[in-house]
């Protein structure tokens, strides 16, 4: 079954609505509502609102024993203000679609009309539309839900647009495909002082300077290893911005991040370690605390091998170039309890990249990206 041109005009109308009224992440209330608006008229057999924060999961069940699919798509937008001349730019000072979730949220919508229509053969299909991907918590309160017990599915997949890529080419592979991923807050607190008397107060001045080059050295190992780790520092303030007062309270924000989840304890005791031995030394007390913590996302041989039969199938041309990525994806969340595999798909070699200011999904991809999802569907429930 496939959309109508109706279908599709309906389909970019409502994606590049989504656009306009961006809603970042834990806050996507009214996105949540859209959603449910929009697919109100699919008549879903069972629809759970407010899973793991704002989600939504919709199901679409045949009534005959089978598999229970699960698709995914983000709610969140960005906290990034959009430079964009086209018609449908963010209304919401500030916040933007900069990552193309309204696209995501779009092609699932596309399998809702469609098995609206026309339900599985056998099992049932789940379309999960997700809070807080871009904080790395939202998965993780999705599955931790009791709720969603009662959709836990079989396979899980779901796709992201991937920018510098050709339009409508997939990158598809076994195995990682995105890092492990946390952000360490490192604090330390000595004793303030007049900036005439440096010497009676405790700064941290030193051991920051020494802790900059030596976050860095953490990291190691080439990419193509899963012994790979790597250290950034992001963010770093010390004192006060004033000439009176030496400082004596400097915080440090550090990105950690593996290709495999069972490096990234060793990682963190290991810049722990290091912040301990500088604070000891200036006589300071330190602090940390984990943000954004994301695990590694793994695609399963067998999913990966479905959604490339899909491929396939759909003369959608695929191979493993770019992956796996650095960057992080919380969607590895649902590989814990299910056969998981995403993919990645091409939104042209000309367009600005992900969380870039000017960025905008590429309406393309609505349909192409809903006939992967239906013929993986399709192959595995009739």
């Amino acid at each position: 079954m496939d959309l109508t041109n109706q279908d599709i005009e309906d389909l970019v109308g409502f994606r590049r609505e989504l656009h306009r009224f961006p809603e970042i992440s834990n806050e996507e209330k009214e996105t949540a509502e859209r959603v449910v608006a929009f697919l109100a008229d699919t008549g879903a057999d069972e629809m759970l609102t407010g899973l793991g924060g704002h989600g939504v999961a919709l199901v679409y069940d045949s009534g005959k024993p089978g598999l229970t699919l699960l698709f995914r798509a983000e709610l969140d937008a960005l906290p990034i203000a959009e430079i964009s001349d086209v018609p449908h730019s963010s209304t919401i000072e500030g916040k933007g679609h900069m990552c193309g979730h309204d696209g995501h949220m779009a092609i699932l919508a596309a399998l809702g009309r469609l098995f609206g229509r026309q339900r599985p053969a056998s099992g049932r299909v789940v379309l999960m539309f997700q809070p807080a991907e871009e904080t790395g918590d939202g998965a993780a309160g999705v599955v931790a839900d009791p709720r969603y017990a009662l959709i836990r599915p079989d396979f899980a997949f779901s796709l992201h647009n991937l920018p510098g890529t050709p339009l409508g080419h997939v990158r598809l592979r076994e195995g990682v495909v995105n890092c492990a991923s946390r952000g360490l807050r490192i604090t330390l607190e000595g004793r303030t002082a007049h900036s005439s008397m440096p010497e009676s107060g405790v700064s941290p001045r030193l051991a920051v300077s020494r802790l900059m080059p030596r976050l860095a050295a953490l990291g190691g190992g080439s990419f193509d290893s899963d012994d790979f780790s790597m250290a950034t520092v992001t963010h770093l303030r010390m004192g006060e911005p004033v000439f009176g007062v030496a400082p004596g309270h400097a915080e440090i924000r550090v990105t950690l991040r593996t290709r495999q989840d069972a490096r990234m304890e060793g990682l963190c005791a290991a810049a722990e370690a290091m912040v301990r031995e500088e604070a000891k030394a200036e006589g300071l007390q330190c602090s940390f605390d984990y943000h954004e913590i994301f695990v590694a996302s793994l695609n399963e041989p067998e999913a990966a091998a479905l959604l490339a039969a899909a491929l396939d199938a759909e003369n959608v041309p695929h191979d493993e170039a770019e992956l796996p990525m650095r960057a992080s994806e919380d969607f590895g969340i649902f590989g814990h309890t299910s056969k998981s595999a995403m993919l990645y798909l091409g939104s042209g070699v000309d367009r600005p990249n992900l969380h870039n200011p000017d960025y905008d999904f590429p309406d393309e991809l609505i349909a192409i990206g809903a006939r992967i999802f239906m013929r993986t569907a399709r192959t595995l429930l009739g």
